[in-house]
């Protein structure tokens, strides 16, 4: 999969269409799902055009990985997902349903959340 400038993630990046943003730093950006899948559902991505984990881990600054990672973390505090858990996922290519070649981490949590995988 390529990189598309044109996908949704990148224009919010450039501030061509709104999210409901609840972080923002120099490394990542921060919004609730527009379809949330629990009662907090919120997707963090990388300030770069980045496709895939393996993209991102391969050619992204050292200081853009810990700073995306750090963020990912800070939103899960700041939600206070912590005590009660959460889950965070990220899918790659077409396998894993991948919709956006942006690279992006789902935050979930909010609720008891049930097996990921059944097989």
């Amino acid at each position: 999969m390529t990189y598309d400038s044109e996908n949704i993630f990148a224009k919010i990046l450039r501030g061509e269409i709104p999210c409901d943003k609840v972080y923002e730093d120099a490394h990542a950006l921060a919004f609730h799902d527009i379809n949330p899948q629990a009662p907090v559902h919120i997707l963090v991505i990388p300030k770069g055009a980045y496709v895939s984990m393996a993209d991102f881990t391969a050619s992204a600054p050292a200081d853009l990985i810990a700073g995306f990672f750090r963020a990912v973390g800070q939103v899960a505090r700041e939600a206070e997902l912590e005590d009660a858990g959460y889950r965070i996922l990220a899918n790659a290519g077409a396998d894993a349903h991948q919709e956006v070649p942006h690279l992006h981490i789902h935050i979930f949590g909010g609720k008891r959340l049930g097996p990921m995988l059944t097989r």
